[in-house]
């Protein structure tokens, strides 16, 4: 059996899988209802009526709070496998690793001293 050969039950999988949603996609939009109305055409979010201008204009402290909530919520999810696995540890590796995730949150803490000093954080 050549190299390429074993790859092929994947090749026909990705073709069933593409021809598959094809063919659902096609035959709802040529066989589903189209009677459009009023209530169907009007803008839905999470039940609740739209207000203003959806092109509304955020500060970019908004994105800036999202962007260090992302990064400081990343970085407590390497933590978890630290904790995890910490009791396990040698006596020898044990300490070494313990050092190790101390320098860890020492420059989580760094960054979010310094995230907080230049108003990062703050909300007005």
């Amino acid at each position: 059996m050549s190299e390429l050969a074993k790859y092929l039950p994947i090749v026909f999988l990705g073709l069933f899988a593409v021809l598959f949603a094809g063919v659902n996609l096609a035959l709802t939009h040529l066989l589903g209802p189209k009677k459009p109305t009023r209530v169907k055409l009007s803008v839905y979010e999470s039940g609740v009526q739209p207000v203003g201008d959806a092109r509304q204009r955020f500060t970019i402290r908004f994105d800036l709070i999202a962007m260090l909530f992302i990064i400081f919520d990343i970085e407590v999810v390497f933590l978890y496998p630290w904790a995890v696995v910490f009791k396990k540890m040698s006596v020898d590796n044990g300490l070494f690793i313990l050092i190790e995730m101390l320098v860890f949150i020492g420059i989580l803490l760094l960054g979010y001293i310094y995230a907080w000093k230049k108003g990062g954080l703050t909300w007005d």
